[in-house]
């Protein structure tokens, strides 16, 4: 059965979809919010099917950074909130807003398809179809593991770390952690408390940044200023490193080929602990491997029966792939407008160095912005069609970002939130939502 709404289909409630259905309701437009999931939350809800996420994962940025505009994450949360922090604060967010009743749970996307008429097919697994004017892919980025070849012949167990969940997977175990992003440095801890004997592996070496300098989560330092010029900053910064952390060397790690900043940054207290207590050993990249034995580039090797891939995810949008191009990184204008296809949009397929959930804010309300005025057909609605196609912005931030496939369409944070509040201010969108309305009390709540 097909039927035709016409009005905007929000695909994935995660983060991403969640802050996009708050910035159309908020503007009364009509929308279809489907999620595959039983519950709102996306990856952090560790029960959901296929999510990356793990019992030690925490927040990379700190909670007064990382909550929704209008919506603060509670003062009770951690400094660096866990998981389960996380999707409370979520589900929370979608009930305040009333958010979670307009959701189709239990509703997965087979895919999408353009009309001759510019509109948009949605197909569901089931078989039924609607047809809307606009689509807003909010499916996320850290679904589809990016698995690189290992050299040679490794007889033991390799698995990529989507599927990790707890440490206690790796007791008795002798593990080798491939990859140093935030999610492998916190798995190398935990088979630094829980294996026989744990190994990292980085091709690179990388500047760790501490989650916390002088007591205070280091983002709340960076973001309070002074804010220095970005060669100034990676001088400052880079030195302080070096005084805190001391020669990366002397610890078995790769020196960093590159400035602070110019990686995505890899915040973790811990990992440096536990390779100067000795309950980790850091290795460089793998040489080639024969039956169990890792050979690693400098010439060491060493035995495992499990290794681990944190070697990161790619963009997949599988439900419109052929639309979004690319499946590293989706030629999308300010990370969110399909350039050659008007009507279809994307949150959470942006790789920037910052906190997420207020960038994927400001780019709802964007969308929602645009949309508004494409239906009331304002002029604005046109200027800004010609912006998706035309304009290309450098929003690097003078920073020269390292050549990997990750940093491909990589962008500062504060480049772009910068560029989006000035197009809003231009177009008249605002750039972050607003409080939740307030509910009028029950009898029996207001008598409690």
């Amino acid at each position: 059965m097909e039927t035709s709404r016409y009005d905007t289909c929000v695909i994935g409630a995660g983060p991403a979809g969640l802050a996009v259905a708050r910035a159309l309701s908020e503007r009364n437009l009509p929308y279809t919010h489907l999620e595959r999931h039983t519950g709102p939350g996306g990856i952090w809800d560790i029960d959901n099917p296929g999510s990356p996420m793990y019992e030690s994962a925490h927040f990379i940025s700190s909670r007064t950074l990382s909550g929704f505009g209008g919506f603060p994450m509670p003062d009770t949360f951690a400094d660096y909130p866990p998981h389960r922090q996380i999707l409370s604060y979520l589900t929370s967010f979608a009930d305040a807003y009333r958010l979670t009743e307009r959701i189709e749970f239990g509703v997965e996307v087979e895919h999408v398809e353009k009309n001759a008429d510019g509109t948009w097919t949605v197909t569901r697994t089931d078989g039924r179809r609607t047809t809307h004017g606009q689509v807003v892919v909010c499916t996320g980025a850290q679904w589809h593991p990016h698995v690189p070849e290992i050299p040679g012949h490794f007889t033991g167990e390799v698995r990529h770390t989507v599927g990790y969940r707890s440490a206690e997977e790796l007791r008795g175990k002798r593990v080798l952690v491939v990859g140093a992003g935030n999610s492998g440095c916190d798995i190398a801890c935990d088979a630094a408390r829980s294996a026989d004997h744990a190994v990292i592996s980085m091709r690179r070496g990388y500047w760790f940044i501490p989650k916390h300098l002088f007591g205070r989560p280091v983002d709340t330092i960076a973001n309070g200023g002074p804010h220095l010029p970005m060669w100034l900053a990676q001088r400052v910064f880079g030195a302080l490193l070096r005084l805190l952390n001391g020669d990366p060397t002397r610890l078995g790690l790769p020196k960093p080929d590159h400035k602070l900043f110019e990686t995505h940054p890899a915040i973790n207290s811990l990992l440096i602990h536990h390779l100067q207590h000795g309950d980790i050993t850091a290795r460089p990249g793998i040489a080639r491997t024969e039956g169990r034995t890792v050979h690693f580039t400098d010439g060491t090797r060493d035995d495992f029966g499990l290794i681990l891939l944190a070697t990161g995810y790619v963009h997949k949008v599988p439900v419109a792939q052929k639309y979004f191009g690319d499946e590293q990184h989706p030629d999308l204008y300010l990370s969110s407008f399909s350039r050659d296809h008007e009507g279809l949009f994307g949150v959470g397929f942006i790789e920037t160095n910052s906190g997420a959930y207020q960038l994927f804010d400001t780019q709802a309300q964007l969308i929602a912005g645009y949309i508004h005025d494409a239906r009331h057909r304002l002029p604005n609605a046109e200027r800004f069609a010609r912006m998706i196609r035309t304009d290309r912005p450098d929003l690097s931030g003078g920073i020269k970002f390292v050549a990997s496939p990750r940093h491909t369409g990589y962008v500062d944070s504060t480049a772009i939130v910068k560029h989006l509040s000035r197009i809003a201010a231009d177009m008249g969108w605002r750039t972050e939502g607003q409080p939740p309305p307030v509910r009028s009390a029950r009898p029996s709540e207001a008598l409690s």
